[in-house]
């Protein structure tokens, strides 16, 4: 079997870095997307030097434009998508009544706009390649919102839900979708949100990317639809 090629916006730091690293240790060719160049270009030399065939793209993947940009990108690089892992996001923590305009649908645009304009853009292209895996990162928010957390929490809900209509509309087709909830990871955005959240009570990023990876494995063939979550 040829090499799997895989996709994984937000892929130049923290979970999004560690799905990658995982893709690469299984011999994959792997395609990250993220905004910042520098964090972008060293995360690639990262995964280049150990041996993967890796494609960074600078793309602001809550635009249409920046979705296709990545998935043209991987198809002309490599031939075709086996795995996407939509998992570019952002949580800004403001109260309700002091929620800005433009934190609002920059909220939406990163954790909302982002995952439908990926899957709408490599659809077609696992379709015509007999299926793939798409896997969306939600959060444990979804269900348990932080106070301050209600934009973020309810666009990871919209990503459950989108997650199983999805996977219903794939499944002629060989795509099966899953989504992977977490709990609290130490990450940069987590500690820009809660600096104080006490370091024993987190995943750490690789903890989150053994699961994603196994969506795209037997052991949760039968899953397709389910968000799956994990806390420490």
């Amino acid at each position: 079997m040829d090499r799997r090629v895989g996709i994984v916006t937000g892929g130049s730091r923290g979970i999004g870095l560690a799905i990658a690293d995982r893709l690469a240790a299984a011999g994959s060719a792997v395609v990250i997307a993220a905004r910042d160049t520098a964090t972008l270009a060293a995360a690639r030399d990262r995964l280049v030097a150990r041996g993967c065939d890796c494609e960074a793209v600078v793309a602001d993947v809550g635009t249409a434009a920046g979705a296709r940009a990545v998935i043209d990108t991987a198809v002309s690089r490599f031939g075709r998508v086996d795995i996407l892992v939509n998992n570019a996001g952002d949580a800004p923590l403001a109260p309700i009544p002091d929620t800005a305009d433009d934190v609002f649908d920059r909220c939406l645009r990163a954790n909302v706009a982002s995952v439908f304009f990926c899957t709408r853009a490599v659809w077609p292209v696992m379709q015509a390649g007999g299926g793939g895996t798409i896997v969306n990162l939600s959060s444990l928010a979804s269900i348990d919102p932080f106070p301050g957390f209600a934009i973020y929490g309810g666009a990871k809900a919209w990503v459950n839900v989108f997650t199983k209509a999805a996977a219903d509309e794939g499944k002629p087709h060989g795509i099966r979708v899953l989504a992977v909830a977490p709990g609290a990871v130490e990450t940069r955005m987590l500690r820009d949100c809660f600096p104080d959240f006490p370091g024993a009570e987190t995943l750490a990023p690789d903890d989150v990317a053994r699961l994603v990876e196994a969506c795209w494995g037997p052991t949760l063939a039968s899953c397709s639809g389910q968000t799956l979550f994990i806390r420490r």
